[in-house]
């Protein structure tokens, strides 16, 4: 996945420091979207191909509403929010599974096992990323100002 590109809608400066309100063409970023073939984040968006996103400004950077900007998470960082988002609930799910083995609860046991580890992962994914570290660990960052707005 490339870093995107968006146009700045708003800038909101608020306690927590600047954020601008991007639009961001989802289709254009990816090349597993354009061809329909994504992780289904698009799904939950409930927008096809646009994006609006919050994204944190760097002190000093001037940005005015038009403007044609870089976004950017780090790699790093991508990586580990996968692994809160997908790999909690798949290991919930394998660990209640795995203790209606060790408990022979049959079959039925097992799925209903599994069903509440995958619910307890995914409670703990949320919980975890409404965290404020993990906020501003996983909020993008404007890169550059690529155009100026119109």
């Amino acid at each position: 996945m490339n870093d995107p590109q968006g146009t700045v809608v708003a800038i909101v400066r608020d306690s927590r420091g600047i954020t601008a309100i991007v639009d961001v063409e989802a289709d254009s970023v990816c090349a597993r979207c354009a061809s329909g073939r994504g992780c289904g984040a698009g799904l939950f968006a409930g927008r096809a191909g646009r994006r609006r996103l919050d994204v944190a400004v760097a002190e000093g950077m001037e940005l005015r509403e038009g403007d044609v900007v870089d976004i950017q998470l780090a790699p790093r960082n991508v990586l580990v929010a996968a692994l809160i988002v997908y790999g909690l609930p798949l290991t919930g799910a394998a660990a209640g599974a795995a203790l209606a083995f060790v408990f022979s609860l049959g079959d039925a046991g097992a799925a209903a096992m599994a069903l509440a580890g995958l619910a307890a992962g995914t409670l703990l994914g949320r919980r975890r990323l409404r965290g404020d570290s993990c906020l501003e660990r996983f909020t993008p960052t404007v890169s550059r100002r690529v155009a100026p707005g119109i």
